[in-house]
């Protein structure tokens, strides 16, 4: 006669335990900002230029990211070329 809404009234360790964790991430990235505030002076061949370290790092970060994702679309396609190729000698064979 009475439903219960369980769904809606029972406590959810996951939801929380992710909160909790988003909320330590924000903390932590909050930290390591305020943390690498420091200018530093990059040197180039032709001139040196001043920024802030964190910049530095999510630069860095990004390029590495970046290259990652390059060098594996790169790779996927030397596979499928090598796998088109010998599906093809394959063909020949049998034609």
């Amino acid at each position: 006669m009475f439903r219960r809404r369980v769904d809606s009234e029972q406590w959810q360790p996951r939801l929380w335990a992710v909160l909790v964790g988003l909320t330590l991430l924000a903390i932590y990235v909050i930290a390591f900002v305020v943390r690498n505030d420091d200018e530093i002076k990059i040197d180039f061949v032709l001139f040196s230029a001043t920024v802030s370290l964190i910049w530095l790092i999510i630069f860095m970060i990004a390029l590495g990211v970046l290259g990652g994702v390059l060098l594996s679309q790169l790779y996927r396609r030397r596979l499928s070329m090598r796998a088109r190729k010998s599906g093809d000698a394959v063909g020949d064979r049998r034609g």
